[in-house]
């Protein structure tokens, strides 16, 4: 005989099995229906999972109607978890219509990424798309977790700027009272202003705008950006140092706290020694690499030779990850330092996709004046920019971690509009 000790607290999917043999209330979305003669099961799918339900006759709710019941727990191997609910009462708290557009319940992976992304608050129902934005919160979250532990500070800065760092181009513009602003490509004024104020080393979480017209499965035009600024370097290598040891903490928490989701998308994440392998070539030792592969000349690295270049990696390294350093000038923004015709800058590329871009920044004030007709900028026309510099600032730089790119590659996913929660392209502002 079942025990009727009861609980009015609600249980969870997850904790279902801690109840054998009591009377409980669980609440949740409606996800499976299958009706046999006089009994019917039903999926009831919580933030934690799927628990079962038992109905002697029909159930009185369709599918994503949102409901809560009363019930005895009782053990069931065949049951998610192993235990599930007779049920004994129900309420509708929420009815969902009948003409769903989109099937919570089926495998969207074969569904169309525009089918899934017009029906964007009903595929976010789905466990699997789901699990997506869990691992990019711990994502988000080790990033943090680990410059904290680094002394680093975090910033929020504004995304309404008067003028754009990156050279002006690829702005989006915004009405604001009498004037025209811009959404901001990236916090760089003010994670370079910041290190000048004497935090020395910041980092900040921040949405990111860029106004171009591509149409790609790697490009989005807003996106999160993981912006970090360091004072004090000695070069790039400090730079690439950091970001390998971000990566190591961020992939543990990622393997620690999302296993199951790995499996279920059959991907597995670098581990820290793979990490500390990745190699450091030039931009020059690049383009070798990448021709020497694929047969092609390069004159710079495309999303081809970026391919190339990390399946090189995983073959000689057993990573598919490569840091290229040494970028030209002319494809490098205004304030990375220069060495010759050449930069102090890098990019990290992972799974075929250049995931950050960072180098050392021009801190001289003469220096930077020397270089702006180059990119035929003025003083004046970078507005408050040359400030920091004019009254002294230290030797630093920095790097941007796309938080969708990096998402996309480490779950193997298809297109990085998967890894946004509301996706903004040249096509797409809802909802």
């Amino acid at each position: 005989m079942a025990k009727q000790k009861g609980t009015s607290a609600r249980v969870l999917a997850a904790g279902l099995s801690r109840h054998a043999g009591e009377t409980v209330s669980a609440a949740g979305w409606v996800h499976r229906i299958r009706e046999l003669g006089g009994i019917s099961f039903v999926l009831l799918r919580d933030r934690t999972g799927l628990m079962q339900l038992v109905y002697e006759g029909s159930v009185p709710a369709g599918l994503e109607s949102v409901i809560r019941v009363d019930g005895t727990v009782t053990e069931n191997d065949k049951a998610p978890g192993g235990y599930e609910i007779q049920v004994h009462a129900t309420e509708v708290l929420g009815k969902a219509a009948g003409d769903l557009p989109l099937s919570v319940n089926q495998d969207l992976g074969q569904v169309g990424i525009d089918a899934v992304l017009d029906n964007r608050l009903l595929s976010l129902r789905n466990p699997k798309v789901l699990d997506i934005f869990r691992v990019q919160s711990t994502i988000a979250a080790g990033f943090a977790e680990y410059l904290r532990s680094q002394d680093f500070t975090e910033i929020k800065t504004s995304k309404l700027i008067g003028s754009g760092t990156e050279g002006g181009t690829g702005l989006f513009s915004v009405a604001y009272f009498d004037d025209t602003v811009f959404l901001a490509q990236s916090p760089q004024f003010y994670k370079q202003a910041m290190v000048a104020s004497g935090l020395e080393r910041v980092f900040e979480i921040g949405h990111a705008y860029r106004a171009e017209k591509h149409d790609t499965p790697r490009h989005l035009n807003e996106y999160v950006s993981l912006d970090v600024e360091m004072g004090f370097i000695g070069g790039i290598d400090d730079l690439m140092d950091l970001e390998v040891a971000l990566l190591q903490h961020i992939c543990s928490a990622v393997e620690r706290e999302h296993h199951t989701v790995l499996q279920e998308y059959g991907i597995k994440v670098p581990d820290a020694a793979a990490w500390g392998r990745v190699p450091r070539i030039s931009h020059e030792e690049a383009k070798k690499i990448a021709a020497g592969r694929s047969g092609k000349r390069y004159f710079e690295i495309n999303p081809e030779a970026e391919r190339e270049l990390c399946s090189w990696a995983g073959e000689e390294y057993g990573i598919e990850a490569v840091f290229v350093t040494e970028y030209p000038r002319k494809k490098r923004p205004f304030y990375t330092y220069p060495e010759g015709l050449k930069t102090q800058s890098f990019d990290l590329l992972f799974r075929g996709l250049e995931i950050t871009t960072g180098g050392r920044r021009i801190h001289d004030y003469a220096m930077l004046l020397e270089n702006l007709p180059r990119f035929g900028l003025t003083e004046e026309g970078l507005g408050e920019y040359c400030k920091i510099f004019r009254y002294g600032c230290p030797p630093h730089g920095g790097f941007a971690i796309g938080l969708e790119r990096l998402t996309q590659k480490l779950l193997g996913l298809d297109n990085i509009k998967e890894a946004a929660l509301f996706p903004r392209d040249r096509k797409r502002i809802t909802p």
